[in-house]
């Protein structure tokens, strides 16, 4: 069975930070492109960056410069480190996998931007 769990959101203050950690399991985490999504109340969900099996990185504009994604394959683990937090960064941040043949979601953590 396939599982993504998400961790380390929270509440944070303007210009503050966080890491969000995704741990999979049940799958070859090598072989997925891994993406971090994020969704607002009445928005569609919106890719904020990916990583692909090899490592390359891409970045929605709103976030370039601020959040770093990376990979460990080791732990089967991907990370979004967020800095200079905005309030319009506030969401609930969901980790995705995906590989040509299947999709995985994880159930979502939220992250608040507010004083």
């Amino acid at each position: 069975q396939v599982q993504l769990v998400e961790s380390g959101g929270g509440l944070v203050q303007p210009g503050g930070s966080l890491t969000l950690s995704c741990a999979a399991s049940g799958l070859t985490f090598t072989d997925y492109h891994m993406i971090w999504y994020r969704q607002t109340p009445g928005k569609e969900r919106e890719l904020v960056a990916s990583i692909s099996d090899f490592g390359y990185r891409n970045y929605t504009n709103s976030v370039k410069g601020r959040f770093m994604i990376w990979r460990d394959d080791v732990k089967s683990r991907v990370y979004l480190q967020m800095g200079f937090l905005k309030p319009q960064d506030t969401a609930v941040y969901y980790c995705h996998a995906r590989h040509t043949r299947a999709v995985y979601w994880g159930q979502g953590t939220q992250v608040t931007v507010s004083s």
